[in-house]
Formats: C-alpha cells, sequence, structure tokens
C-alpha cells in the first residue's frame, strides 16, 4: 500500500473514542514506555514497562508494576528487575513468557542486541530459558488451537533490503513445544510476504488466536521522511492484520493508530515526535479494544478503537 495515502485516508476515517497517558508511580524521575501489552495474573492486572531517564540511551532496565486505578500503575515492591528493553508477554500452557531486547555494549557503543525470554508460573521467579538470533527484535509468540506454538521473527539488516526492498520482514513458523524456541528456529522462519514497502520496516507487536484458527497480529509499521522544517522523523504507526497461519496468507492489513491519536506530549528526541511503538490490544465490556502503545520513546499511551479483527474471529 502507498503508506501517505492509507495514512491520511486512515486520518479521516479514524474513530477514537477515548485518549489517555498512563501513569506510574514508585519510579521518579524515570520515563516508563514501550510497555508490555496489560494481562491479568493470580487475579491482579500487570503491566511490565520499560525504565530509563529521559536524557539516557541503552540503559533502560524492565520493571513490573501493578494496575492501582483508571491508566494508574505502581511499581511491584522488589519485583525481578530485567537489563531488558521493550518488554512483552505470552501465555503459553498456563506459563508466563517475558521476552525483551537485551543491548550489549562494547566501548560505551551499540556493539549488538538480542532478543531474550524468561518462562514461569510465578511473577517473582521467572526464569531465563533462551536467546533469539543476533539482530532481531520483535520476537513474538502465540499459543495455537492445538497447543503447538506460533513464533513470529523479524529480521532486519542489508540482505533483507537488497532481497526484498523493504528494510524488514516478519517470519511465522510454528513449533511444538518452548524446548524448541531456539535463535536457528526463529532465525529461519519463512516470510509473510507482501507487508512492507520499500524503505517501511515494522514487526509483530502482539500476536491473539482467534476462534476461527487464524491468528490477529496487532504491530507496528515504519517509515522516514523529512518534515516541513528539513528535519528527518521516524514514523512509527499502530497497525493490525489476520494472518492464515497453514498458507500465511494476509487479511485485512491496516492502520489502527498513529502518535497524533493519543494524548500530546513530549519525545525523547525531536526525530521521534511522531512515534507510536505498538504494545497491543487488551478487549473491554464493550466490545471495543484498548489500544496501548508507547510514544515518543518516554510515554506509554492508550486509546480506545474498534475491534481490528471483525469478521474473522473472536479472541479466545
Amino acid at each position: 500500500m502507498n503508506i501517505l495515502e492509507e495514512r491520511n485516508k486512515f486520518h479521516k476515517t479514524r474513530n477514537i473514542r477515548e485518549a489517555a497517558l498512563l501513569k506510574f508511580r514508585g519510579v521518579d524521575g524515570y520515563d516508563v514506555y514501550n510497555c508490555s501489552v496489560p494481562f491479568i495474573w493470580n487475579g491482579k492486572r500487570y503491566i511490565y514497562g520499560r525504565v530509563e531517564r529521559r536524557a539516557e540511551w541503552m540503559r533502560s532496565l524492565v520493571r513490573l508494576f501493578e494496575e492501582t486505578g483508571k491508566d494508574e500503575w505502581s511499581l511491584v515492591p522488589e519485583s525481578m528487575v530485567y537489563q531488558l528493553e521493550d518488554p512483552y508477554i505470552s501465555i503459553i500452557n498456563r506459563e508466563l513468557i517475558l521476552g525483551g531486547t537485551h543491548v550489549r555494549i562494547s566501548g560505551g557503543k551499540l556493539d549488538t542486541y538480542y532478543g531474550y525470554f524468561y518462562r514461569g508460573t510465578k511473577l517473582e521467579d521467572l526464569y531465563y530459558f533462551t536467546t533469539g538470533p543476533e539482530y532481531m527484535k520483535d520476537i513474538r509468540l502465540v499459543e495455537l488451537a492445538d497447543g503447538r506454538i506460533g513464533v513470529f521473527s523479524r529480521p532486519r539488516n542489508d540482505n533483507i533490503l537488497k532481497k526484498h526492498g523493504s528494510e524488514s520482514m516478519i517470519g511465522f513458523s510454528v513449533i511444538h513445544s518452548l524446548e524448541e524456541l531456539t535463535a536457528e528456529v526463529i532465525q529461519n522462519a519463512p516470510f509473510i510476504e507482501g507487508l512492507f514497502a520499500g524503505g517501511e520496516w515494522g514487526g509483530c507487536n502482539q500476536a491473539y488466536l482467534l476462534d476461527s484458527g487464524n491468528i490477529g497480529v496487532i504491530g507496528h509499521l515504519s517509515y522516514s521522511y523529512v518534515d516541513t522544517t528539513g528535519e528527518k522523523q521516524s514514523s512509527y504507526m499502530n497497525i493490525s492484520f489476520v494472518l492464515e497461519p497453514d498458507t500465511l496468507t494476509v487479511h485485512d492489513y491496516k492502520i489502527i493508530g498513529t502518535r497524533d491519536c493519543y494524548p500530546d506530549g513530549p519525545a525523547k528526541l525531536p526525530h521521534l515526535s511522531d512515534c507510536a511503538f505498538t504494545s497491543g490490544i487488551v478487549m473491554r465490556e464493550d466490545g471495543r479494544a484498548d489500544l496501548y502503545s508507547g510514544i515518543g520513546d518516554c510515554m506509554e499511551g492508550r486509546i480506545v478503537i474498534d475491534y481490528p479483527f471483525e469478521g474473522y474471529g473472536k479472541i479466545k
């Protein structure tokens, strides 16, 4: 699709019912952003957040917060601290799976990064169990109807650009157990074609099994442009699509949110002022969905949208 035309079309037809910024207690002096989707565990509602000072890079920690009010989350005292960025969660066979990006620094500069994965049934005692491929973010898991596990990859490198024209691809593979989740399996996941055009990149941020057997994907789509002042901007938008896991056929690929759908606020750096890095959705009692997203690399927001997978099944 032509990204600018689709963005303009979305802006003309969007129906955002509510917009809010999340408040985080217990981490004064730090930003919390690019969070996991909220989740319920043992009767309480939690969220993992990326915690970092505004002026710092590559020094973030992932911490656990408990819901203490509407759009208010408080740090869970003495919860585990993870040296990760951009956390995400899945529930696989009644276990909580926490993933995030671990950054390795050498000589004060970025050396490389990996996806790290933790698992367990006790939030205070998750344990590390595997690592994703080097230089790969946005690896996501979803439990399928037959108990197998869908694995989304997101390679981004020069070879992808040369071969496919886009800066990244999304891959999808199926494994039988978490013990099969290895860097090799993730790296070799077959690609889902046609998601990104030239100069674009993106990934899956949260995946949902639908009662139709399809997978509902909430993700991000990104591209760079020069604004009216001549400055280069990195735009991140919230997207959704439906995937047939057996054929890798994509349906209903669309934009569901952009930075200006969320309340005004600062950005970590000027070129990130158009950044909405997707967390995921949580269904509401009224049939709509709360869409959560990091914004400006320094805040987390929430908007209410229509159910994005209408006509393709309900979330199980």
